[in-house]
């Protein structure tokens, strides 16, 4: 398989989920500005929308969207418990918290990385993102992760959003226990490594 990433995009989601998954997979980044991947491809050739990820499988096929990704990948390597089976109640609840994240959270950071965002927008933008993070927050004060005792690709898609926050100046700080989260999480080895190849870490 072949992960195309931009360090630190959500894209870093799905390489954590690989790494955590025990898969094999080829790490190919791509220039967002000029749509150029490091190896010369034009990246709207594999993903018409220009932006990561994309996860383009052995046979050819690919999927775009973190979301369907992560749990796909999950689904690759079952025994590691990365995601509920297909069917059970609880995998429901997974896609309920990546829809979440994706749509409440993730997208609100967007305009608070869009040089175009007005300060009107990037001030709404906070307002949302701060009330969604409180719902986490008083979520995580319960249970070490968003499916209770078991982690999941939705932690890593969490944790992801939420190292966002100190590259647009949002502090973390009146949220412990996302602060506590997003430290037990950076810790993991997949984490840390995944860190570490999109050069996101100093390489050990």
């Amino acid at each position: 398989m072949k992960l195309y990433y931009a360090p630190g995009a959500c894209s870093l989601s799905p390489h954590i989920a690989l790494r955590e998954a025990g898969l094999p997979f080829e790490l190919i980044k791509v220039d967002l500005k000029t749509k150029q991947t490091e190896t010369g491809e034009d990246y709207r050739r594999i993903n018409p929308n220009g932006y990561v990820p994309c996860l383009v499988l052995d046979d050819g096929r690919n999927l775009t969207e973190g979301p369907a990704i992560v749990q796909f990948i999950a689904d690759q390597a079952p025994e590691k418990g990365l995601a509920p089976a297909a069917g059970d109640f609880a995998r429901y609840q997974l896609q309920q918290w990546l829809n979440f994240i994706s749509t409440e959270i993730h997208k609100s950071f967007s305009p608070l990385f869009n040089p175009a965002a007005g300060d009107d927008a990037k001030a709404l933008a906070r307002q949302i993102l701060q009330a969604r993070l409180t719902t986490v927050a008083e979520h995580l004060n319960h249970s070490p992760y968003l499916l209770g005792e078991r982690f999941s690709v939705a932690d890593i898609y969490l944790f992801v959003t939420l190292s966002w926050a100190s590259y647009v100046g949002l502090d973390l700080a009146p949220w412990p226990a996302l602060q506590h989260f997003a430290a037990r999480i950076g810790q993991r080895p997949a984490v840390q490594a995944a860190l570490r190849a999109e050069g996101l870490l100093p390489r050990s």
